[in-house]
């Protein structure tokens, strides 16, 4: 079959086309309904296919996370536990506001147990508020000898109550050592302190949010 025979082709007579351009032309119409279909109808469902398979794969990894935590809950349980217990540990170690002026005294005699002899000894005026504790920094100047100075600040690291030395700095004199530094105090917040705190990190919060 040549092309002048295909032009020849009526059609309106398709039933009577020879079996070879039947063949073709209804290959080039299945063609055609199949682009039609995904053009018009499959292109979104194979959209939507992806999609889901893509929410399918986070869905598993989401449960698989979940099922990972549930396994591991009652670690995570006694993990928490814990952390109450060392918080509360370290909770205790901090004196209230009344036992403040009994851990002054505990610093002040460790140095006179020692043999030193205190020059400056000056608690700051203002306490350095935190989240739930208060710092309390002290200018500290003591003379004595190089071993006496170490057993103090042994002493008061081993104090039952937390005591921090910073800022050291120690000058040779003419009989003695002279040892400047801060001593940190640390004490918990009453309630009606925490109350303030909390209601001037609101405010500071609110005060960022504006200023955004």
């Amino acid at each position: 079959m040549n092309l002048d025979d295909i032009k020849k082709l009526n059609p309106n007579d398709f039933s009577n086309w020879p079996l070879i351009p039947k063949a073709v032309a209804l290959c080039i119409l299945f063609m055609l309904i199949l682009f039609a279909g995904y053009w018009f109808d499959w292109q979104n469902q194979l959209s939507e296919l992806d999609a889901a398979k893509q929410k399918e794969t986070q869905l598993r990894e989401s449960f698989l996370a979940k099922k990972k935590q549930a396994v591991n809950l009652d670690a995570y349980r006694s993990q928490l536990k814990d952390l109450e217990l060392a918080f509360g540990a370290l909770i205790k170690q901090l004196p209230n506001k009344a036992e403040m002026d009994a851990l002054l005294t505990d610093i002040n005699q460790a140095g006179l147990g020692r043999g030193l002899e205190f020059e400056l000894f000056k608690p700051a005026e203002k306490e350095i508020f935190s989240e739930f504790y208060a710092e309390r920094p002290i200018a500290v100047r003591v003379t004595g000898n190089y071993h006496d100075l170490g057993a103090f600040t042994s002493d008061v690291s081993r104090l039952p109550r937390i005591v921090t030395l910073s800022d050291i700095n120690i000058t040779p004199g003419a009989h003695a050592l002279t040892m400047s530094a801060t001593a940190k105090t640390y004490r918990y917040l009453d309630e009606d302190e925490l109350a303030t705190q909390k209601a001037a990190q609101k405010k500071a919060e609110k005060s960022k949010e504006a200023k955004k």
